[in-house]
């Protein structure tokens, strides 16, 4: 049981804490409280990163961000963590531990064994988990200590592991990510309709979902959108439309690895890795973010990835601090079974499964519609999962739980034995040479290697 915070009251200035604030993709959070002041009324705002010189950049444009909207908030920024997040109500987490260079090495070397090379997904996703579990562990206690009643809100990836890791260790944690929301806006603007009006059946783990239903004011409209708009949502999520009318639903564009694993490993094999494009994007978006005339998030930014977060973000902060999810575009809802009625806002989010998914085990994370408010977010009871899906997300669950294990307690066995319990991996002597070349490739961040 997550421990419980008496909320705010409602539309109270707060604090904000963003670790990890010299993100390049920070601009689109400010913008997104710049627009959003009734929904989560922000009196501080502390972007807290090492790097000092991306934070002037980027803590300067901020400031010309809310002064050009008229907002009254303060902005600040510190490379001091325990400074940064004394008396915050919120802490935000978006940090990646090694940066684009290792994320780099996260999309290559698994290639090497013939095994798909991404950055939450397969061997890479394992060696991102393992940099970051530990670092943001150490957050969080930070958080208990100098803002005790704070809630963690993580956009760190591997989202689902990340969060795992926060909530077994019993800090007040939801995990978050623009999948869900990225997919009600799609939707909405396909069927022409305002996208507050739609309504996601969104189920899985983070960056293994489904949307296996759409609703329009209650009523199902993911058949006509199916029929209608097949072939424009196969080529969003690069699958074939035939698999779509076959599965009957829409998988997320993660779901790729798994059902075409062996074409999208030759194809990243033909291409510069995500992680080179976007730090040559970076460098544009940090000579952008430099010129003191700029007070919006440039056009540019939208290829860096992330689009919606700061609708997500706002909308989830404001509901676990007690002032409900009033902003326009705050996130996918969710659809109740039966007479049962939520108690919160209804938000896609990241929390633990407690008997929802009851082929998993109570402690796993799931994302799913959950009712969210100041007590934290409750996953609404769902109908039964179809074999076809519960089997992967069954399987991807037991390496989850290997992978939180291996991040934990460290040592080649444990790193082993995530490997070979991945689905995409699964055979002895590709997880025995991606236990090596992880550890080769990361050693610098794994105190026990």
């Amino acid at each position: 049981m997550l421990p419980t915070s008496g909320g705010r009251p409602p539309h109270s200035p707060v604090k904000i804490a963003v670790v990890g604030g010299g993100s390049t993709y920070t601009p689109e959070l400010i913008d997104g409280f710049a627009r959003l002041r009734d929904a989560l009324p922000v009196g501080d705002l502390v972007l807290i990163d090492p790097a000092t010189e991306r934070l002037e950049l980027i803590g300067g444009l901020a400031r010309r961000i809310f002064a050009r909207q008229g907002h009254p908030g303060r902005i600040t920024w510190t490379d001091d963590l325990d400074a940064g997040l004394d008396g915050a109500d919120a802490v935000l987490l978006q940090l990646r531990v090694g940066g684009q260079a290792a994320r780099n090495q996260d999309e290559t070397w698994p290639l090497e064994c013939g095994c798909v090379g991404q950055e939450t997904t397969g061997a890479g996703g394992l060696a991102k988990a393992l940099r970051t579990v530990p670092v943001v562990l150490d957050i969080a206690e930070r958080v208990r200590r100098r803002c005790p009643d704070a809630w963690i809100v993580d956009f760190t990836n591997p989202v689902g592991i990340v969060t795992r890791a926060l909530l077994t260790h019993g800090h007040k944690a939801v995990g978050l990510c623009n999948v869900a929301i990225g997919f009600q806006r799609k939707f909405a603007g396909l069927l022409g309709v305002a996208p507050e009006r739609v309504e996601l059946e969104h189920i899985g783990l983070n960056h293994l979902t489904w949307e296996r239903a759409v609703r329009v004011d209650g009523a199902d409209v993911l058949p006509r959108l199916l029929a209608e708009h097949g072939d424009a949502l196969a080529a969003d999520i690069r699958m074939p439309r035939a698999l779509l009318d076959h599965l009957g639903v829409v998988p997320s564009y993660y779901l790729r690895y798994y059902y075409q694993h062996d074409a999208v490993v030759a194809e990243l094999r033909t291409k510069p890795s995500r992680a080179a494009e976007v730090a040559a994007l970076e460098r544009e978006l940090l000579d952008l973010y430099a010129d003191p005339a700029l007070a919006e998030k440039p056009a540019l930014l939208s290829r860096r990835g992330g689009a919606f977060y700061s609708e997500a973000a706002v909308a989830l902060t404001s509901s676990l601090l007690g002032g409900g999810s009033g902003a326009a575009g705050a996130g996918a809802g969710g659809h109740p079974v039966g007479d049962v009625r939520p108690v919160g806002d209804v938000q896609i989010v990241n929390t633990l499964n407690n008997g929802t998914l009851p082929f998993l085990p109570d402690d796993a994370v799931i994302e799913v519609p959950a009712a969210v408010g100041s007590r934290g977010a409750s996953p609404l009871p769902l109908r039964p999962l179809a074999p076809l899906f519960a089997g992967l997300v069954a399987h991807v669950t037991a390496y989850e739980h290997l992978a939180l294990d291996a991040a934990l307690k460290g040592g080649r066995d444990r790193v082993f034995s995530a490997l070979l319990a991945h689905p995409l991996i699964g055979q002895i002597d590709h997880a025995d040479r991606l236990a090596d070349a992880l550890i080769a490739h990361n050693r610098e961040h794994l105190t026990w290697a």
